[in-house]
C-alpha cells in the first residue's frame, strides 16, 4: 500500500463517519430519551477505544494493512446493525463494536502513514492526508443533511456501510498488490 491509497481509504472512511455522526447523535437521542444514556453510550464508546488501543499495542506494528480492514468491517457490520437496534442494551453493545474498531483504525492508519513516509519529508504526505480526510469529512456533513431530508436516518446508515464496504475493497486491494510485489 502506498500513501496515496492509504489517503483514498482513510478519506473514504472519514467520508462514511461524518456523513452518519451527526445524525447518528439524532438516533441515539430518540432511542434513549435522555441525554443520560448518550452520555452512558459515548462513554462506552470511548472506553472500549482505550482498552482495545492497549490490546492492539504490541501486534499493531506487524499487521496495520490486516487491522485497518478489519476496522472498515466492523464498522460496515454496525452501520449494518444499527436500523435494526431497537433496545438500548444493543445500542451499548454496537458501542463497543464500533470503539473497538475506532481503536484499530486510528491506530492502524497512524502506523502506515509513518510506515509509507520518510523521516525528515513527512510534511508533504501529511498535509496531502489531512487536506484530503479533512475535505471529506465537511462534504459528509452536508451530504448527510441532504440525504436525510430526501430518504431515513436508515440509508444513511446503509450509505455508511457501503463507504466503510468500498474502503476495505480499497485497502485490501492495494495491501494484496503490495504483498504479491515483495
Amino acid at each position: 500500500m502506498n500513501i496515496k491509497w492509504l489517503i483514498r481509504s482513510q478519506s473514504i472512511v472519514t467520508l462514511a463517519a461524518g456523513m452518519i455522526y451527526p445524525y447518528y447523535l439524532l438516533f441515539l437521542k430518540n432511542l434513549g430519551n435522555s441525554y443520560s444514556k448518550y452520555g452512558l453510550a459515548f462513554a462506552v464508546f470511548t472506553l472500549s477505544s482505550a482498552v482495545v488501543s492497549q490490546w492492539l499495542a504490541s501486534r499493531i506494528d506487524r499487521n496495520a494493512a490486516t487491522i485497518l480492514v478489519a476496522s472498515s468491517l466492523g464498522m460496515m457490520a454496525a452501520m449494518i446493525a444499527f436500523p435494526w437496534v431497537f433496545s438500548y442494551g444493543w445500542v451499548l453493545f454496537l458501542q463497543i463494536v464500533m470503539g473497538a474498531c475506532s481503536a484499530m483504525q486510528k491506530m492502524s492508519e497512524r502506523i502506515l502513514l509513518a510506515d509509507y513516509t520518510e523521516q525528515g519529508a513527512r510534511g508533504i504526505s501529511m498535509g496531502a492526508y489531512h487536506f484530503w480526510t479533512s475535505v471529506a469529512s465537511g462534504f459528509a456533513v452536508v451530504i448527510g443533511g441532504y440525504l436525510i431530508d430526501w430518504l431515513t436516518i436508515d440509508a444513511l446508515f446503509y450509505m455508511s456501510a457501503l463507504l466503510y464496504g468500498i474502503s476495505t475493497w480499497v485497502v485490501w486491494r492495494s495491501w494484496s498488490s503490495r504483498k504479491a510485489e515483495i
